[in-house]
């Protein structure tokens, strides 16, 4: 999956640190996001969302990868 939650989270000046608290994870949790390691929940997908107001297709999409599986 490719996301664009270290590109928001720049826009936005927010620390890994600050991002996580505010969306109730752990700052590794962020870290393994931003590096694709880790695909979030719904839940969590849907708060990223509304943290940036962005759609949760606007922040995450299918790799090529993932839509041949």
């Amino acid at each position: 999956m490719i996301n664009k939650i270290k590109e928001e989270r720049k826009r936005l000046n927010l620390t890994q640190d600050e991002l996580a608290k505010k969306v109730g994870v752990s700052r590794q949790s962020i870290n393994a996001i931003e590096t694709g390691k880790y695909n979030p929940s719904v839940i969590l997908a849907l708060k990223l969302s509304e943290m940036f107001d962005k759609s949760v297709n606007e922040l995450f999409e299918l790799s090529k990868e993932d839509r041949s599986k």
